[in-house]
């Protein structure tokens, strides 16, 4: 079985002095890549260090929603040149984030701004998505997203928003969150979602699964969300392993 991890932050500062161990945890658990994501200046630059020693990691990179009062055009020519990189072929992760302090309007003017850029250099994206449903769906309709594809990153709603996404031509990346008590609409959303049409991810070091909830997340986790996931769709976890590794890598645009 191989598993790919379609969004995790092992660039984060909890990983600075446990990347070689975090890796080779993640390999026992069989899983082969992941697809690290970018947040800021400083862990894109960690991003690029980490694709040009490990062959089973790409990249993501992008202005969070958090960072947004720093974009500007001198953001806008490193993400161009960042997205050279072999192997750093997904804009992201950007979208909207209404829990933090940063003003609703900036947010979406920046949201806006990268999604025209990824139509610009032909890149697909992963959105951040908190409290912000209907202004996401919106901005994603208005840009035209189903021509450039992308991921709506840890997916945390219901079977409804699941089949607007899903007809925009997103994919959806399941997380830790699909395992807590709480989140039966996610179950739902999950259930109602095609497999051709499904992620799987981490959000390392966040969202650790059940059994780890509450406690740092790794990649290597990722191997108990697919099998718990697997289970409630009633199938075989290495059939949902490939399937997932599959999508994942027709958004990254490998065959």
């Amino acid at each position: 079985m191989e598993i790919f991890d379609s969004h995790t932050h092992i660039n984060a500062p909890q990983f600075d002095n446990d990347i070689p161990d975090v890796i080779e945890r993640a390999a026992a658990l069989d899983v082969t890549a992941m697809l690290v994501v970018g947040y800021d200046k400083n862990s894109t630059e960690k991003l690029k260090k980490l694709i040009s020693i490990y062959p089973q990691i790409y990249g993501a990179v992008g202005c969070h929603p958090e960072d947004a009062e720093k974009f500007d055009e001198g953001y806008i020519k490193q993400i161009k040149e960042d997205l050279r990189v072999d192997r750093l072929n997904v804009l992201g992760e950007i979208g909207l984030d209404y829990h933090c302090a940063v003003e609703h309007k900036l947010q979406q003017d920046v949201f806006r701004a990268q999604l025209r850029l990824a139509h610009e250099i032909n890149v697909p994206v992963t959105i951040h998505n908190r409290d912000a449903f209907d202004d996401v769906y919106r901005i994603l309709k208005d840009e035209d997203v189903s021509s450039i594809g992308g991921i709506m990153h840890s997916f945390n709603g219901d079977a409804t928003w699941a089949k607007k996404f899903l007809d925009l031509g997103m994919k959806l990346s399941y997380s830790g969150v699909s395992t807590f008590k709480n989140a039966a609409e996610v179950r739902e959303a999950f259930m109602a979602t095609p497999l051709d049409r499904i992620l799987v991810e981490t959000d390392a070091p966040y969202l650790a699964p059940v059994p780890f909830r509450g406690m740092q997340n790794e990649p290597g986790y990722i191997r108990y969300t697919l099998e718990y996931l697997a289970q409630l769709r009633g199938i075989e976890a290495d059939i949902l392993a490939k399937q997932t590794y599959q999508n994942t890598m027709e958004i990254l645009g490998i065959k």
